[in-house]
């Protein structure tokens, strides 16, 4: 993996805003579409979700997840080149007081229209904690990560 797709893993865990997250409910898969905010060292993503909602049930202390994050499809990208990263992990509650105050602050921040479901009850936030994943920086162009691939994309200029 040279720097040119380390700078590619960054900008798709910062740039982009929207994740499509895959969990397993029940025994069945469930996928969801949820904004998401990078952890500074990229190991990980915060989610902040509604336990209504049917994908909330396969996260936790431990449920393993797996997501893809890409560039946006545009008739100008053949869709067979789209750059993304497929990820996985497991997840958690965020339960610490002075985590969830800074993660609430940068969340809103990044999205000023989700200041209305901070106060909301079924509303929590969940680490996503990144353990691998697999980048595709085009055709024929495919890296499996490590979470050091994740902390060295961090610190690339």
């Amino acid at each position: 993996m040279d720097d040119a797709d380390r700078v590619l893993l960054r900008d798709l865990l910062r740039g982009q805003r929207l994740l499509a997250l895959a969990v397993v409910v029940d025994g069945e898969p469930v996928a969801g579409l949820v904004p998401f905010l990078a952890a500074p060292d990229l190991s990980a993503l915060a989610i902040h979700v509604s336990t209504l909602a049917r994908h909330s049930s396969g996260l936790g202390e431990g449920a393993a997840w797996s997501a893809v994050v890409h560039v946006p499809d545009s008739a100008a990208v053949d869709p067979l080149q789209v750059p993304r990263a497929v990820i996985h992990g497991r997840s958690r509650q965020i339960e610490d007081a002075d985590v969830l105050r800074a993660i609430g602050r940068g969340w809103v921040s990044r999205f000023p229209g989700a200041e209305a479901t901070m106060g909301l009850g079924d509303f929590t936030f969940f680490s996503l904690d990144i353990e691998g994943g697999r980048l595709i920086s085009g055709f024929g162009r495919a890296h499996n990560l490590s979470a050091d691939h994740f902390a060295q994309a961090a610190q690339v200029t």
